[in-house]
């Protein structure tokens, strides 16, 4: 049975879906004017040169080295024997055992240093780079290398999208040799395509193979359209290049379907059409800008198959399109009049016939943009004109929030804090300058333990915790903590603007 996980370090190579990222101590957009090229395609039954295509492609595509740096960690652990001579006779009477601690104690570990490596492709000649987000996720620091090593250079993160798995970085260079970028909208099924990448270690390789199918769904991202490949992919190639007979770009390799965790014949790649769209939107907003169409739903085929597994037999009229299962409140499809039970066949007289063509098409819109849908109900066509929205529920732009939104200065505890207050991790609030957190009376000193949920072990959980919150509908902040008094309390803080 074939496994569907997600890996991104070396602990976690063996696996089904392999993000193809190889550990390095494993051995491991604005486009450049491409030539013309002016031969026809081979006839049919002739063989295909690749090398063209090779010779175009492999100056682009970079080798990129993270590394995360060791840390010191507090963890929690249990020492059964201390819980027992705590409170020997807990257990026969009722109470709870191991009062006080119950048995927990800290100690301060030291993370090993972490290296792994992955591929990238040079997009513009003044060093903007695409890359998957998993390949640079947590970095503290990224090393490009130039096709054979020729160069190397520090890069620095503009911005990533963990729902597309894409990431857009730069180095300091000029005069790269950046790829032509094609439309992956124009790509079909049965051609030719290179995937050029690092892969196992092996720099600068390529790869050949065909399109075997495309706006692929496999529920490793928020959203998938993927382009899917028999041309290798294995770790190592996470970033890499999908490019056609002329050494075009056409998608972003990203993952491979395994139960080994090897390759065995299925890559998939995120199509031009979507990694446009995140770059332009990380260039301009710092942050993508996703428009919502407002359903929730699946392939009318798996809810017909779905339903006939349940012993009932649905006709809708069609067993191509998007069934909707749900209309979100407030949302685009709700304000145009869709309802549950509507299956949506165009989009902008596009077909939809997979939930992954949905996503493919929307992932290229901004809230605020309209398209006009052909419907069923009751068998019968309708049409309807959308206005997409964002994840809040309306069409401005979703600005780039961070910490300096809150207007407050913060610190990790102390030892000696832990140690009074008989708490683990928390952030102290040591200056409250002014902005969100004044408005919602988080006071200097407060410690804050929990925001959303989320334990507050590190700075960065907070500024994680900040844009997932500014991205999210209710855009706010729901902080637990203690007081220096050691009394618990919580404040709501909001982001958006009133």
């Amino acid at each position: 049975m074939k496994k569907i996980v997600n890996v991104a370090t070396p602990a976690v190579c063996a696996v089904a879906l392999v993000l193809s990222v190889v550990a390095f101590n494993k051995t491991n957009a604005a486009t450049a004017p491409a030539p013309i090229v002016t031969s026809a395609p081979a006839p049919a039954g002739q063989p295909v040169d690749l090398t063209y295509a090779a010779e175009k492609a492999l100056p682009s595509v970079v080798y990129i080295k993270s590394v995360q740096n060791s840390k010191i960690q507090t963890v929690e652990y249990s020492d059964p024997f201390e819980e027992f001579f705590s409170n020997p006779f807990g257990g026969f009477f009722g109470q709870g055992q191991g009062q006080g601690n119950n048995g927990r104690r800290q100690r301060q570990v030291q993370t090993p240093k972490r290296a792994a490596a992955g591929s990238g492709v040079i997009i513009s000649a003044d060093g903007y780079i695409v890359t998957n987000n998993h390949v640079v996720d947590g970095a503290d620091e990224l090393t490009v290398s130039l096709n054979e090593g020729s160069k190397e250079y520090s890069a620095r993160v503009i911005g990533a999208d963990r729902t597309t798995d894409l990431a857009l970085i730069k180095i300091d260079g000029k005069n790269l040799p950046a790829i032509q970028i094609a439309n992956s909208d124009d790509v079909k099924v049965g051609e030719w395509v290179l995937a050029v990448g690092n892969p196992l270690g092996l720099n600068n390789t390529v790869t050949a193979g065909i399109i075997s199918a495309k706006a692929r769904t496999l529920g490793a991202n928020g959203v998938e359209s993927f382009i899917q490949t028999d041309a290798a992919i294995n770790q190592g190639n996470s970033g890499g290049a999908l490019v056609n007979t002329r050494g075009e770009l056409v998608g972003i390799n990203a993952m491979l379907a395994s139960p080994t965790g090897s390759n065995i014949g299925y890559g998939f790649a995120i199509p031009t059409a979507i990694m446009n769209k995140v770059v332009d939107d990380l260039k301009q907003y710092g942050n993508v800008q996703r428009a919502m169409i407002g359903i929730q739903g699946s392939d009318v085929k798996s809810y017909v198959d779905a339903k006939k597994d349940e012993g009932k037999e649905i006709d809708l009229g069609t067993m191509e399109g998007i069934y909707v299962a749900k209309v979100v409140e407030d949302g685009a499809a709700e304000a145009a009049g869709l309802k549950e039970g509507d299956v949506i066949t165009t989009i902008d007289g596009k077909k939809v016939k997979q939930f992954g063509e949905l996503q493919g098409i929307l992932a290229k819109k901004r809230p605020g943009d309209k398209v006009t849908i052909t419907y069923l109900r009751d068998k019968k066509s309708r049409t309807a004109t959308l206005t997409l929205k964002n994840e809040q529920g309306n069409t401005k732009v979703v600005k780039n929030a961070d910490t300096d939104v809150l207007g407050a200065d913060f610190r990790p505890v102390t030892e000696a804090q832990k140690k009074q207050l008989e708490i683990s991790y928390g952030l102290e609030v040591i200056k409250v300058n002014g902005g969100k957190m004044k408005d919602a009376g988080v006071p200097k000193g407060f410690i804050i333990q929990r925001v959303n949920d989320i334990p507050m072990k590190s700075f960065d959980d907070l500024q994680n915790a900040v844009k997932e919150a500014n991205n999210s509908k209710d855009q706010m902040l729901v902080i637990r903590g203690i007081f220096p008094t050691g009394k618990k309390g919580g404040f709501v803080v909001y982001l958006q603007n009133e």
